[in-house]
């Protein structure tokens, strides 16, 4: 079972559900090594997140991707979202490099379900300039869901959930640490995580506390980007009792990022981006205008075996705070507070016969206000509520799944009359209620010992979010004035999946493919008047929500061949096509859908189980961004994308002594070429046109030299 586990890590195909403790991953590398190719481990020993609790992967009717511990530590990143985005049918919508949304399958925002710590993650989703709060040193893997996850975790999961693992409890009588570090030399990024975990008669703990902080990025075309640079803290602590009859586990989180705001503004002779005089490019201080985002969240996690079968209880508090200085960095313009309770109850039966059951029910309350001089949104209240029931069943070769789940959500907006001399009304007051059903039926049958096919049908329900049904301010990040619309209804998804799953002793192959239909697709386009200029609110280009019915298609397909036992070559290709129905050429194609992207890897391990060195592999990787051709086009809401392909190379090692890895070292230079570039989903791609060269908006990251030292610490 050690080398299954270990096997699995390096492949890198493993979930915190098979991941072993610390101690049991020292002493796995201390007596035998499982080189990266071996294929005695397949995918069908992956455990993931299922319909009723944990299952293998090979046996899920839905499409899911893995991100392994091994993955994480060795993949450079400036933040978490940006860690994951490279697997198949993954990107982020970015505002500079560390602000990033992520999309799945084309769909962003809140129709992406981002659960941490047990349960969904709440902060300001809605925007564009608002990434994820949560600490990237603190996940220990990650589950990709991909398609209407609504049955488990409600409305907003139409385009699936991302699932952020934290690091299982350590075995009995166990403690350990560890120390990691890293640097890059592009935006001079310095990051460091010290951790601190142990079981002690079933009392177990889990601390971690680290730092971030990165001046401006550059690139070849901007130079320096001015207000890129960005700062960022986080503490966790969990304290919890294992027992025979469950366990009660109670984690706090703080969570402080202080990003910079581009805006983009250049010298008219020169292009050059401005900057204040004086100003360092290299300094990590803070620089006007810039963002103050503060997340907390304290979780009561309590689960009690039932017989066989199990009953869990997750309750959490949440409040997220988003200030924005502009003028003064003592007094902010916009001040959002954002309070949520999450909670969660629901029982998984043992297995009956082939069956096994899981029926609940979960919500949240939320509560946000304005406490600033600046708005975009309104004070609003929320509460909402999902019924589910889910069912698995085991029939010789075939696995059944599927379930139904009822949700109902209520909002209520205020008004709001600006206290100045004109008196205006920003916002009127609101309420709308919505009912949803959501449903599903796969089914995964081993059509072959090494082959797998898979079916699955779902349903999905989303209600509007109240940036899309009330806002009415400007986006300082995006330089856009955007409106809501109250009578906007909710969007409903029907979705086919179709995949295919290939193990031998040369070659793994995954092929996924799906077709997504919804109604009431919602989104936002640029008004333009009468004579087809741009309508103007406040300086920005003025935006608001519409919508329509769309349809998307498209799919994943992995490869990954091992002629070799220590050679691997990977490819991966992603493809989207996203439509509006019924609507003329230039308003034909959704927005924000990612290019055709091509990902291919060669990998050699030099040395496996030497005396000082284990697991030394150099690997050369290509990330290929097709044209993009398919844009939203009204008013200019959009433009095309030019392709552009990157180049990387990375290498690492473990470091031993006396049998033990004492350290891992990883070293990597991504964008070799220092190509310019911007891609399709950067909001910074749409900033004023360089009237010294004619080209629009800033690009992204240049040449990026990274570090990144681990330390194990036994006790």
């Amino acid at each position: 079972m050690k080398t299954i586990y270990k096997s699995l890590l390096l492949m890198g195909v493993c979930s915190s559900a098979t991941v072993p403790s610390m101690a049991m991953t020292e002493e796995a590398d201390s007596t035998h090594h499982q080189p990266l190719t071996e294929t005695n481990v397949k995918l069908n020993e992956v455990v993931v997140t299922g319909l009723t609790g944990q299952q293998k992967l090979v046996t899920s009717a839905s499409p899911i991707s893995v991100v392994s511990p091994k993955q994480l530590e060795s993949q450079p990143s400036t933040n978490i979202i940006d860690a994951i985005s490279r697997q198949p049918g993954v990107s982020q919508i970015t505002t500079g490099s560390g602000i990033s949304k992520p999309v799945i399958r084309g769909m962003g925002y809140n129709r992406v379900v981002v659960v941490n710590d047990g349960i969904r993650q709440e902060g300001q989703q809605w925007g564009d300039e608002h990434g994820v709060e949560i600490d990237a040193a603190s996940v220990h893997s990650v589950e990709i869901l991909k398609g209407p996850a609504s049955l488990m975790y409600g409305s907003d999961a139409l385009a699936g959930v991302i699932v952020f693992n934290s690091a299982p409890v350590l075995p009995m009588g166990e403690m350990g640490a560890n120390v990691m570090s890293g640097y890059q030399s592009n935006n001079g990024l310095f990051d460091y995580s010290l951790n601190f975990a142990g079981n002690k008669q079933g009392f177990v703990w889990n601390s971690r506390y680290s730092g971030k902080m990165a001046h401006a990025y550059k690139n070849r075309y901007d130079g320096y980007v001015y207000g890129s640079a960005y700062r960022e803290q986080s503490f966790m602590q969990m304290l919890g009792w294992n027992h025979n009859g469950g366990h009660t586990h109670l984690t706090l989180d703080y969570y402080h990022l202080t990003p910079g705001i581009v805006e983009g503004e250049r010298d008219e002779e020169t292009g050059i981006l401005e900057m204040p005089d004086g100003f360092n490019p290299k300094s990590y201080g803070r620089s006007l205008p810039f963002q103050q985002i503060h997340h907390y969240k304290a979780v009561l996690d309590n689960m009690w075996y039932v017989g066989e079968g199990n009953i869990k209880l997750l309750a959490a508090y949440q409040q997220n705070r988003r200030q924005e200085f502009e003028e003064s960095r003592d007094e902010c313009g916009l001040d959002l507070m954002l309070h949520t309770v999450n909670y969660d109850l629901h029982y998984t039966s043992p297995i009956l016969g082939a069956w096994k059951i899981a029926t609940g029910i979960n919500g949240m309350w939320q509560e946000s206000v304005n406490k600033g001089s600046e708005f975009l949104i309104p004070d609003y209240r929320l509460f909402d509520y999902g019924l589910f029931a889910t069912a698995t069943c085991s029939i010789n070769k075939m696995n059944l799944s599927g379930g139904v789940r009822y949700d109902h959500r209520h909002l209520h907006g205020d008004a709001l009359v600006e206290d100045n001399a004109d008196m205006v009304e920003r916002f009127n007051n609101f309420s709308r209620g919505f009912n949803g059903f959501s449903g599903s039926l796969g089914m995964a049958y081993e059509l072959l010992p090494n082959l797998n096919f898979k079916a699955n049908v779902s349903c999905g329900f989303r209600a509007p979010n109240i940036s899309e049904l009330a806002s009415n301010g400007e986006h300082e990040g995006t330089q856009r004035y955007e409106i809501g619309n109250t009578a906007l209804k909710p969007e409903q998804s029907c979705q086919l999946d179709l995949g295919l799953d290939y193990t031998s002793q040369i070659v793994s192959a995954q092929l996924s493919l799906f077709a997504n239909r919804i109604s009431n697709y919602i989104f936002s386009t640029r008004l333009v008047d009468s004579n087809g200029n741009h309508v103007i609110t406040d300086g920005s280009d003025t935006y608001q929500f519409t919508s329509g019915d769309a349809r998307l298609m498209g799919g994943e397909v992995y490869v990954d061949v091992h002629p070799l036992e220590r050679l691997h070559i990977g490819n991966s290709f992603s493809y989207v096509n996203a439509v509006q129905l019924h609507q003329p050429s230039d308003a034909k194609y959704l927005p924000f859908t990612p290019a055709p992207r091509w990902l291919g890897d060669v990998r050699y391990e030099i040395m496996c189980d030497g005396r000082t060195f284990d697991h030394m592999y150099v690997k050369l990787a290509v990330d290929c961004n097709l044209r993009q051709n398919h844009y939203y086009a009204v008013g200019g809401t959009e433009t095309s994308t030019p392709s552009y392909t990157l180049l990387n190379l990375y290498a690492g090692t473990d470091i031993k002594s006396h049998g033990r890895r004492i350290a891992s070292v990883y070293a990597s230079c991504e964008n070799i070429t220092n190509r310019a570039y911007q891609n399709h989903l950067s909001r910074l791609k749409y900033f004023d046109v360089n009237k010294a060269t004619g080209r629009m908006g800033v690009f992204n990251m240049g040449r990026n030299f990274t570090v990144k030292v681990v330390v194990p610490i036994s006790l």
